[in-house]
């Protein structure tokens, strides 16, 4: 995605150099499944938000894919409890699921996928939490630290909610100050702004009509957002009981919406 023919080749020998090298931080998943970076195109600057090219050169995000497809196999080690910041809670979850057996966990995965490929292009270091819907884990508190540890930029946990049929819409939950998230909330709030703007730009999804007030959602029961020294949200992009949301929660195109707004407030939030 940058000028001119020379640049366009070198930047996508750059990010295959990159790719191969394995500059994404990993949590130790076992399989590789994510959607390999596409070459950039060129692009003006000024476009940056909508095709940014290398505008995220030297940026490093962290992704946290909610879940994971095989938690629901080993309810023992999902029970371990682990200091979310504030209290105990469960390792993790098997997430929700729709009538018809559509995982969260795939979802998350999905997007996070096609989020990590447009970071890749636009010259950003990417740290995942999972790279593979066929693990276990890790726990909740394992992936705040493995952003934190990745010493990333921003980081944006990517979930859908299981909530009554009746709710529908996106909410997005920010961190309450607790100690070691204190130096980030206010950050974290500019963030869920843009994050909030950005879905409603890019995407059908409306803003939720049950979670939070006008798509946001304080919460201080969630490791993620407890314990995160980086800027960083967690998103519910939508509830899948509901009819009219999980038919685009299982759209493809709607998961690469999803994955180019996250990408525009990312850029947006890290070029202030």
């Amino acid at each position: 995605m940058r000028n001119k023919f020379a640049v366009v080749l070198l930047a996508g020998v750059a990010v295959a150099a990159l790719v191969a090298a394995g500059v994404d931080g990993i949590s130790g998943a076992h399989h590789h499944a994510l959607p390999t970076a596409r070459a950039p195109q060129p692009t003006a600057r000024a476009s940056a938000v909508a095709n940014p090219a290398q505008s995220l050169k030297g940026e490093i995000v962290g992704i946290d894919p909610g879940h994971n497809g095989r938690n629901i196999t080993d309810p023992a080690f999902m029970n371990n409890q682990v200091w979310n910041g504030r209290e105990w809670e469960d390792c993790d979850t098997t997430g929700a699921v729709s009538d018809d057996g559509y995982t969260e966990a795939l979802f998350n995965f999905r997007v996070a996928g096609y989020l990590r490929a447009d970071l890749i292009r636009a010259g950003a270091k990417v740290v995942m939490t999972r790279t593979t819907n066929n693990g276990i884990g890790p726990c909740v508190n394992t992936r705040a630290n493995i952003i934190n540890n990745g010493h990333a930029n921003v980081g944006v946990d990517i979930h859908a909610d299981g909530a009554p049929a009746s709710g529908r819409g996106f909410a997005i939950l920010e961190p309450v100050a607790d100690g070691p998230n204190d130096q980030v909330i206010a950050s974290s709030a500019r963030l869920a702004a843009d994050v909030r703007a950005a879905m409603l730009a890019g995407t059908t999804m409306p803003v939720s009509n049950y979670d939070g007030k006008n798509g946001f959602q304080p919460r201080a029961d969630l490791a993620g957002l407890n314990l995160t020294r980086v800027p960083k949200i967690l998103i519910e992009v939508g509830n899948m009981k509901n009819a009219t949301d999980i038919a685009l929660l299982t759209s493809p195109a709607f998961q690469r919406q999803v994955a180019r707004a996250l990408l525009a407030a990312i850029t947006k939030f890290l070029a202030r």
